[in-house]
This record gives structure tokens, C-alpha cells and sequence, in this order.
């Protein structure tokens, strides 16, 4: 014997017809309003919206008493919405990474470059660049017309050498650099080759011979070769420096955020990259890991460790996603005007 159903979620293309509607109920035995219609919307944010309109929430109230929940209000919703599809300007983000013929792999990603843009009311261009099609000095007519440039995480050498181009161009050429994991990792290593005079300098991840290992396992790790758990997962404290893009960013000292990775910076050469520019701005609270790096010398250069996608929210945007728009946006009005009226150029 079936179990009567309350509510009916019907997928559609179009909003249901109110005969096909009667016809459902009719058939399934419901109440004609419990027929709900899931049909096609131009974004996803729009379904609270399509399903309060249908009063589903209330539906749901009422099937499970909950005598506590109060009135429905959208009201910061849509305007979240109107802006999302009424944006006044947009910003070209360059992603460099090694997975974009799979672009789900970054869906995180893409969903907090999306919240940011909100914020800002911009729309947020993002193209997906294959490491491993860029190569120096060419790469930088392919990457010259973007406003922002950011390298996400990652595990294996596929593609570092694409990924370091890109960063070194971000660097010397002023754009708006974010490093994620490995993106933070990338941008210690071009550093400390290009800047630092390092020659060779990288991830014992990649080379485990080099003489400059800038980036090397977890010193918990070291000698265990398994992997599966052995990682640094999960949520940690980060204390930020004052005077930095990311204290700017969090507008706080202490904050918390989620990590995944095997490989840490490697503070032997802490003094030897900061002396050169490179400024850590994110330490754990024992002091012992790096979890930000930054470039202060330049309009926005940031890598952190940690994945902050995963704490992203269409309403409360993360802000380093936000600074990081932000900054790509006032860079490209700038470079704008620059086009048009040289008075504007640096």
C-alpha cells in the first residue's frame, strides 16, 4: 500500500497548465495546491522565489506545525536577485586551473566569484584557461584583456608551469591576483624563483630533489606516504596582520575557515621571500603554518591555503572573493580610462 503523498514537485519546462494541475491531483489524490510546479528558471537562486509563490513554505509550515516560524520575507532575496540580473557593469576573471574541461570541479568556485559579483553589482566573466596551454612570454596577449586572474586548488604537477606564468604575469603586470591552495602555493614558488633568484625553487610535491623546497609536506607528515586522511582537514583558526588586503577584507583579527591540503609553506625561507616583498599576513594560532601570503607592492596579490568557496553564501559573499572583485573592478575602470584618455594611465 503507497503512502499518500502532501506535497507533489512536478518538473516541467513551463509552469504547469491548471488542467494538467487538476488532472495531477485528480490521479494522485492531493489537494490541488499541494501540486507544485518545479519548472525552468534562468537561475537556481530563483527557486525560493518560484516556490514561495506557490506557497510550498507554507505548506511545509503547516504540515509540520512548526508554530514557531514566522512570516515569510524575500525581501533581501530580491533585491539579491535584481541585482544578480540587472548588473551595471562586468568584470573578466581569467581562472587558470587544470580541470576546466570539467568545469564542476570548480563549482564552489564559480558559485562565490558569482556571490561576490552580486555584491558589487557586476556580472562576473569567468574563462576557463588550461594550464598547459600557456606558455612564457606568449601567455601574456592571451591574458592581457582580463581584469583578474586566479589559480584555484589542486594536486600534481600537471599544469604548474601554465599556472606560474600566469601568476608571474599577474605580478609584474599589476592585475589582480587570488591564489587558492595551490594557487597560494604557485604564487610562493614563482616568487621565490622570479623575484627571489631561487633558480629552481618549488613543491618537493613536484620535485622532491630541489634545492629551494619554498613548499614541502606537512612536517606531521613527514615519512607517512598513504594518503586518504592524512591531510590538514577541516576548519582552523588564522590570526590576519593588520595592514594587509586580508584583515581589509575580514575587517577582523581571528577568523576560521575550512583547509585541504598535504603541503604547507616551508618557513626556512620565510626570511629570504620577505625580505624581497612577499609578506605573510595569516598565521595559525600556534604560529606555526603560513596560511596567507600577499604582496603589498602591488593593487591586490593574495594566496591563502585555505578553500574559502566553501563558506560562500548569495547573501553573505566571502569576503576575500569580495576584495577580490572589488579590486578587479576598480582596475578595470581604470585600465578603461586609461584606454580612452591616457591622462588616466600610471
Amino acid at each position: 500500500m503507497g503512502i499518500q503523498p502532501d506535497i507533489l514537485i512536478c518538473r516541467s519546462e513551463r509552469p504547469l497548465p491548471e488542467d494538467q494541475r487538476d488532472k495531477i491531483a485528480l490521479f494522485c489524490d492531493v489537494d490541488r495546491d499541494a501540486v507544485i510546479s518545479a519548472y525552468d528558471v534562468d537561475t537556481v537562486y530563483r527557486c525560493p522565489v518560484m516556490f514561495a509563490d506557490q506557497g510550498v513554505d507554507d505548506r511545509i509550515v503547516d504540515l509540520l506545525q512548526l508554530t514557531s516560524a514566522g512570516p515569510r520575507n524575500l525581501t533581501r532575496w530580491n533585491a539579491m536577485l535584481d541585482r544578480m540580473c540587472n548588473p551595471k557593469d562586468q568584470v573578466e576573471i581569467g581562472l587558470v586551473g587544470k580541470y576546466v574541461e570539467y568545469e564542476d570541479s570548480y563549482k564552489s568556485l564559480k558559485e562565490a566569484l558569482l556571490h561576490a559579483g552580486i555584491h558589487h553589482n557586476v556580472k562576473v566573466k569567468m574563462t576557463w584557461i588550461e594550464a598547459e596551454d600557456l606558455h612564457w612570454p606568449a601567455c601574456a596577449e592571451s591574458l592581457s584583456h582580463f581584469d583578474g586572474i586566479l589559480v584555484p586548488g589542486g594536486f600534481g604537477k600537471r599544469g604548474i608551469d601554465g599556472m606560474l606564468h600566469a601568476i608571474r604575469y599577474a605580478r609584474q603586470s599589476r592585475v589582480p591576483y587570488f591564489g587558492i591552495c595551490l594557487g597560494m602555493q604557485t604564487a610562493v614558488i614563482e616568487f621565490a624563483r622570479n623575484v627571489c633568484a631561487l633558480d629552481g625553487a618549488d613543491s618537493t610535491e613536484f620535485d622532491p630533489a630541489t634545492q629551494y623546497p619554498v613548499i614541502y609536506k606537512l612536517r606531521d607528515l613527514l615519512g607517512v606516504e598513504e594518503l586518504g586522511g592524512t591531510m590538514r582537514l577541516g576548519a582552523y583558526d588564522c590570526l590576519l596582520a593588520e595592514n594587509s588586503f586580508a584583515r581589509a577584507a575580514y575587517n577582523r583579527e581571528l577568523i576560521s575557515e575550512r583547509h585541504r591540503h598535504r603541503y604547507e609553506f616551508n618557513r626556512t625561507f620565510e626570511q629570504q621571500l620577505t625580505s624581497r616583498g612577499l609578506r605573510i599576513t595569516g598565521r595559525s594560532l600556534d604560529g606555526k603554518f603560513v596560511e596567507i601570503c600577499e604582496i603589498p607592492d602591488h593593487p591586490y596579490f593574495l594566496g591563502c591555503q585555505f578553500h574559502p568557496e566553501f563558506k560562500s553564501k548569495p547573501l553573505e559573499p566571502h569576503p576575500l572573493f569580495v576584495s577580490f572583485i572589488g579590486a578587479a573592478t576598480q582596475y578595470r575602470q581604470k585600465r578603461l580610462q586609461s584606454e580612452t584618455n591616457p591622462l588616466f594611465a600610471e
